[in-house]
C-alpha cells in the first residue's frame, strides 16, 4: 500500500484524478471480494451437501468422533488446546 503524497503539493485537479483512482481501485477490490465469496458459499454448500449425503449412506454424521466436551473446554479456555504430538 502506497502512502498519500503531499497533499498541499497537489492541485484540485491532481486531487480528483487521485479520488478517481482510488474509487476505481475500492471498486476493483470489492468486485473480486464478492467474487471471491460467492465462491466461498458454494465450496461450502459442496461440502455441506457431501456431509449430508455421508450421513444418509453411513447412518451417522462424520463428526461423530468429535468429543465435544474436550472441545467446549478447550473453547471455554479451562483447558489447553490438544499437543498433537500427543
Amino acid at each position: 500500500m502506497e502512502p498519500l503524497p503531499d497533499l498541499n503539493s497537489l492541485s484540485d485537479s491532481d486531487l480528483r484524478d487521485l479520488i478517481a483512482k482510488l474509487v476505481e481501485e475500492e471498486n476493483e477490490v470489492s468486485y473480486r471480494r464478492r467474487i471471491l465469496h460467492g465462491k466461498i458459499d458454494i465450496l461450502k454448500a459442496e461440502l455441506q451437501a457431501r456431509l449430508q449425503r455421508q450421513v444418509g449412506e453411513e447412518g451417522q454424521s462424520p463428526l461423530y468422533e468429535i468429543d465435544v466436551d474436550k472441545l467446549a473446554d478447550i473453547l471455554s479456555a479451562r483447558a489447553a488446546p490438544p499437543n498433537p504430538a500427543d
